[in-house]
């Protein structure tokens, strides 16, 4: 009741807000509610302004205020498994996506689970809309495969334009790693080129507002929108207007950032007041022992990503005014989040990638310009575990990798904070039974929130029920209050740790030597889960960080094998040349 009143209280802050001229409601009053389904790239549980972030983002926080904040919402470590699981209700494992394809070894390509692609048999939740009579839609990020079949087209969407890759930059249309050699944007499933004043989180609204007003006249038809921003996946950029709005913000550095944005949790009744945040790794480096101008360079960085977020949230602004305008905005359930925690990863440490900068990337990193066309941006690990308010970051199961935010509103849900654990399985089956459509049980794994949106339930799961995730050997599993989890090496040590997340969300204190007969049943459940979904045994030795670089070197011979082949040929001509004078050098002369 106390968190509900509190949320109400909050949405009437917003009331005096400028309202936007509305053209009369296109759309029977009962009738079937439209969709908008937001995923952000990367954000960190803190980032948003309702979640306590210092990013502006009043459209976000609006739809936050007037319906449900979720406080223990988690997804996966890494974006395929997250995107897949989101738009299938399946665990990732089962969709062909248990992990990205950018880190899978030799020895488990093609394997079940593991082909990278959405495998026979997977349904989306487009297919299913679009069978009930939805017009279905996505623009943005896509991550789920490349070849024939793969597309969005093959899986349920009306009209499409979306990126394959896991990233790409977002002023132009190039690549952001070595591993590619060019950023792939299709439409409609056919290749196709970005306009020259492309900005990503401008371009993903335009064009999603385009296919919208295409089919307006289809009034009878409610639409599933997804939209999949770049914001804010490496590289961080963003128009200059936004990044000086936080000029000083960040000097401070990542520890101070990180006390304060985990005291406005507490405040924000999001972490228990009484818990304390996990220590900095001892790999992370001291905000005091960096130089002046790395100090300059990582503060305006965090500026860049606070930035970059303000423009997605404003570009939101732009859609939901779009909507409202049209008489569409009543009748639409939205849903935004991240597909994983914050991006640790700090590419200038791998030679390869500053050689692949300074030779074909074009990129810099100067401060003055930081963000913009042609410049490389990053946060790295110290600030990315700031933004998570948990223990560590993307890639791993720590609650910084998992813990996502998550904000739904629309019909029927009422102003309220949402304690309950829920997880990102959990989002195909409530938008399906708030659109009347009825998914096999075998299909989907997860649960309808439809009892907790609707306030009729206090709890998604029992004590009993669990939760296990796995990304290339980073694991969890939650049952009830408790979680194991175990992170390989570098980061951890391959054991495995019980923690009370919901009293210890910073998981600061293993129990497992204190709570035997409970960690061993939950690993037993782990070993369970691992065994239904297909989860299977890496490789001895595998390292994340040394199979990214392995596969980019593979890649890059794979794409430039014809230069290596010229410079070859061109070596074995110099050769030849070579001996042929020094033969004839000393050939004797003949008097």
């Amino acid at each position: 009741m106390r968190a509900t009143m509190y949320f109400a209280a909050i949405a009437l802050l917003f009331m005096g807000a400028p309202a936007h001229a509305q053209a009369p409601n296109t759309q029977a009053p009962n009738a079937r509610p439209n969709i908008v389904l937001i995923l952000a790239d990367d954000v960190g549980f803190t980032d948003l302004g309702a979640y306590g972030g210092e990013a502006r983002t009043p459209n976000i926080d609006r739809l936050a205020a007037r319906g449900a904040l979720f406080s223990r919402y988690y997804s996966s470590p890494l974006c395929s498994p997250s995107r897949a699981m989101l738009l299938t209700g399946m665990d990732s494992h089962r969709t062909g996506h248990a992990t990205i394809v950018e880190v899978l070894p030799r020895e488990l390509r093609n394997r079940p689970g593991y082909s990278m692609r959405l495998e026979p048999g997977v349904v989306t939740i487009a297919e299913r809309l679009r069978q009930s009579g939805y017009r279905t839609y996505v623009t943005g990020k896509w991550h789920l495969g490349h070849g024939k079949g793969d597309l969005p087209d093959s899986h349920g969407f009306d009209r499409s334009f979306v990126l394959d890759a896991s990233g790409a930059d977002n002023w132009d249309e190039r690549p952001y790693i070595p591993y590619y050699r060019r950023a792939d944007w299709f439409e409609n499933g056919k290749r196709a080129h970005l306009p020259k004043d492309f900005y990503s989180s401008q371009f993903i609204v335009d064009r999603m507002i385009d296919y919208l007003d295409a089919d307006a006249a289809q009034t009878d038809k409610p639409f599933f929108a997804y939209l999949a921003f770049q914001a804010v996946h490496i590289p961080v950029q963003a128009p200059r207007k936004f990044t000086e709005g936080y000029n000083g913000v960040y000097d401070g550095g990542w520890e101070s950032v990180r006390a304060a944005r985990w005291a406005r949790t507490q405040a924000l009744g999001l972490n228990p007041a009484d818990a304390s945040p996990a220590a900095p790794h001892p790999r992370f480096r001291a905000w005091s022992a960096l130089s002046a101008d790395d100090r300059a360079l990582y503060a305006r960085s965090m500026q860049v990503h606070a930035g970059m977020i303000e423009a997605m949230d404003v570009h939101i602004g732009r859609l939901l005014e779009y909507l409202a305008a049209r008489g569409l905005a009543d009748n639409t359930i939205f849903v935004i989040t991240s597909d994983n925690g914050p991006e640790p990863s700090n590419p200038m440490v791998e030679p390869d990638f500053v050689r692949w900068m300074d030779l074909r990337g074009g990129y810099t990193r100067k401060l003055d310009d930081l963000g913009e066309r042609g410049s490389f941006v990053f946060i790295g690990p110290e600030w990315a575990n700031a933004t998570s308010a948990g223990a560590l970051y993307k890639f791993t199961t720590g609650e910084g990798g998992l813990r996502v935010p998550l904000v739904m509103a629309g019909p029927g849900i009422a102003p309220q904070r949402i304690d309950a654990r829920a997880f990102v399985t959990d989002i195909t089956p409530t938008l399906l039974e708030r659109a009347g459509v009825t998914a096999p049980a075998a299909a989907i794994d997860g649960v309808s929130m439809t009892g907790l949106l609707g306030q009729t339930q206090s709890a998604l799961r029992s004590d009993g029920d669990v939760i296990g995730v796995e990304v290339s050997g980073h694991a969890a599993l939650y049952r009830g209050d408790y979680k194991i989890v175990r992170t390989p090496p570098p980061l951890g040590d391959g054991s495995w740790r019980l923690y009370d997340v919901t009293r210890d969300p910073g998981e600061t204190r293993d129990l497992s030597n204190d709570q035997t007969a409970l960690f061993d049943s939950m690993r037993a459940a782990y070993d369970a889960y691992a065994t239904r979904v297909g989860v299977l045994p890496l490789p001895e030795g595998y390292d994340v960080q040394r199979q990214v670089v392995h596969n980019t070197r593979m890649k890059s011979l794979q794409q430039y094998w014809w230069v290596l082949a010229l410079g070859a040929v061109l070596l074995v001509g110099v050769a030849y040349l070579v001996i042929r004078m020094l033969g004839a050098a000393l050939r004797p002369r003949r008097a």
